[in-house]
């Protein structure tokens, strides 16, 4: 348990470092763009970086995120619970979403896989771009193993203390 949940936090934070570096990307690349409109002419295909740079950047950190227990939570609901009931909830949403997260990752992949095989490229800079989509995919796994370590920790940790 002590050792997927290290190789979890390895992880999550490694890619949030390599997200990091996409938005520092997107900053310079959209200062770029601002600068050369002015004096020549936008640069062409910052709508297509922008994109693939945003949605790797998001898929990159949603495990870190996760890790962190950042995200937005309402439980109004929940909270008029005993804890182990609140303790269940949270065992059943840590489950199903990851089981999500991880069909996600997978379909993703797989769409990933046929634009590879298709030889698709963009529209403008004629890049190819399923490794942003396998980067996507992989943003998906990492959260769906963050998940599943929070799963764990329910059942190997005193009252499913988190």
């Amino acid at each position: 348990m002590e050792i997927l949940e290290k190789i979890s936090r390895i992880l999550n934070r490694t890619f949030m470092l390599i997200a990091g570096a996409f938005m520092i990307a997107m900053i310079l690349i959209t200062c770029a763009n601002i600068f050369f409109r002015i004096v020549w002419g936008p640069i062409k295909g910052t709508f297509e970086l922008m994109g693939f740079f945003g949605a790797v950047a998001t898929a990159f950190v949603l495990g870190y995120t996760q890790m962190k227990k950042a995200h937005i939570s309402v439980d109004i609901l929940v909270n008029v619970f005993s804890q182990r009931i609140r303790t269940v909830f949270n065992g059943i949403n840590y489950f199903v979403c990851m089981i999500f997260f991880a069909v996600l990752g997978w379909q993703i992949s797989r769409l990933a896989t046929t634009i590879w095989k298709t030889g698709e490229v963009t529209e403008t800079l004629r890049i190819v771009y399923f490794p942003f989509t396998y980067g996507v995919a992989l943003g998906c796994f990492l959260l769906s193993l963050v998940l599943l370590v929070d799963f764990l920790k329910l059942f190997f940790t005193k009252n499913g203390a988190q």
